[in-house]
């Protein structure tokens, strides 16, 4: 199965809806809740993410009998130095975005923490791309 998301960069009112909606299916074909939990956890943290950070972004899930399959594309600023955006409390989000209760600088983190596969690429100036796998076992 496979599903497609949009999201819009600063819409906050519809942020999560992506991973709402995988949350429920899940549930319908009676994945072990954990796993539920620890997909879910990932995707919206990276949905999170293009709202706080990116221009626009579009989400592809695909769903098999072995494994969730998550790539989160987004048109953005890019990340110029990945391996600080992956420490736990390094933020660049707008002062905005923290007031909100967002940008704490944990989202790549919490992603890496719950995902069994995850690559993360990103060119400044064009965007960044994820990659999450969680197996179904």
């Amino acid at each position: 199965m496979r599903f497609t998301f949009k999201i819009e960069g600063g819409d906050f009112t519809h942020a999560g809806n992506g991973s709402s909606q995988i949350k429920k299916l899940l549930k319908q074909l009676n994945i072990n809740p954990y796993l539920i939990k620890r997909t879910v956890v990932a995707l919206y943290e990276a949905e999170m993410n293009v709202v706080a950070h990116a221009y626009k972004g579009i989400i592809d899930v695909d769903i098999d009998s072995d494994k969730v399959f998550i790539k989160i594309q987004d048109d953005g600023p890019g990340i110029a130095d990945i391996n600080q955006a992956m420490q736990e409390g390094f933020s660049t989000a707008s002062s905005l975005v923290r007031e909100m209760g967002f940008g704490a600088g944990m989202g790549l983190p919490n992603i890496k923490k719950n995902a069994d596969r995850f690559d993360i690429r990103s060119q400044v100036g064009v965007g960044t791309c994820l990659e999450i796998t969680t197996f179904i076992k």
